[in-house]
């Protein structure tokens, strides 16, 4: 299989000689090494016929053409190639898929290869909203905009907290209840949030409504929610690395409660968080301004998801689960 690198303009010179001598494409391809219908390709869209190719004003369209943002124009102007992308989407292909497909099935051809970022940029920026929303039922995942890769803003490392590394044996094997796991779930535009804190061995969860995703709101909210609890079940907390918990040392200060870090982008070290924070988003779906949520609506999916029976405690509830244990400790 030939492999495929655009003409330069020595190429383009010897093309024009060899087409003032009145070779075929195919004599050409072979003294160029290029395929016969890349040949045919480069002279039909430089020239309208054979006779008037000129080598250097062939060279100065195409220089002018790759200036232009490829997503741009792939799609928009290759009315083939806009057919079959759109045909493998209405059979729910994934773009990726496509992209391969259209490797294999023009290897010879760039023309007919295209990569799956652009076709999602062709989905998410078609200029007519009824064809938009239309290929955008095709994909599998039906998102309304597709997010923009954000510059990460400048962080700062957590300091002098203690390692998941060094959390005791005892809670990682759930025998002991009193250790939680704590996150955030974002609201649209990483405006709002709200918190989750999740009981290991029981999964019973508190929502917390916090005013902002500060180190200091979240701080104060997750102290006034433990404070209501029983001193026995409120051991450990573990987390990510999220700057919200930067006061982690003032909230053991005041809570009695040691705080573990996770390593950093590894959320299954924090598995009944992740699969909580799964649950509650069933309500509270992405884009959801969690500012203007009410603390009862916090509360009433609390108690909808303590008072589910799970597989993992023998089909009890986190209610009952959490209510034995209490009555235990007392």
């Amino acid at each position: 299989m030939l492999t495929y690198t655009r003409f330069n303009l020595n190429e383009r010179e010897e093309l024009s000689r060899y087409l003032a001598m009145n070779y075929s494409y195919r004599q050409i391809a072979n003294m160029l090494e290029r395929s016969a219908s890349t040949i045919c390709r480069e002279v039909q869209r430089r020239s309208t016929k054979r006779a008037s190719y000129r080598a250097v004003l062939a060279h100065h369209q195409a220089q002018s053409i790759a200036r232009i943002p490829r997503r741009e124009r792939k799609l928009s102007s290759n009315k083939k190639l806009q057919r079959i992308v759109v045909k493998y989407l209405q059979k729910r292909w994934s773009p990726e898929q496509i992209a391969k497909k259209l490797r294999i099935l023009y290897s010879d051809d760039m023309a007919m290869q295209v990569s799956h970022e652009t076709i999602y940029a062709y989905v998410y920026v078609h200029p007519r909203k009824h064809l938009r929303r239309q290929l955008l039922f095709y994909l599998r995942r039906k998102h309304k905009y597709r997010r923009i890769r954000k510059v990460r803003q400048k962080t700062y490392p957590i300091q002098d907290y203690i390692s998941i590394e060094d959390r005791p044996k005892e809670i990682t094997d759930r025998k002991v209840p009193g250790h939680w796991e704590g996150d955030l779930i974002m609201g649209t535009g990483n405006r709002s949030a709200i918190g989750t804190l999740v009981e290991r061995t029981t999964r019973w969860l508190l929502l917390v409504k916090i005013k902002s995703h500060d180190a200091a709101s979240v701080r104060q909210a997750f102290t006034r929610k433990f404070s209501h609890l029983p001193t026995r079940i409120k051991h450990s907390l573990t987390y990510d690395h999220g700057q919200e918990m930067a006061q982690h040392k003032a909230f053991t200060q005041r809570t009695k409660i040691r705080v573990y870090f996770a390593h950093p982008h590894s959320p299954w070290e924090r598995g009944t968080s992740e699969n909580t924070n799964m649950l509650v988003r069933d309500f509270f779906p992405r884009g959801t301004d969690f500012s203007k949520i009410a603390s009862h609506e916090l509360k009433k999916v609390q108690n909808l998801l303590n008072d589910r029976p799970r597989k993992t405690l023998n089909w009890n509830s986190p209610n009952e689960a959490f209510a034995k244990i209490v009555a235990l400790e007392s």
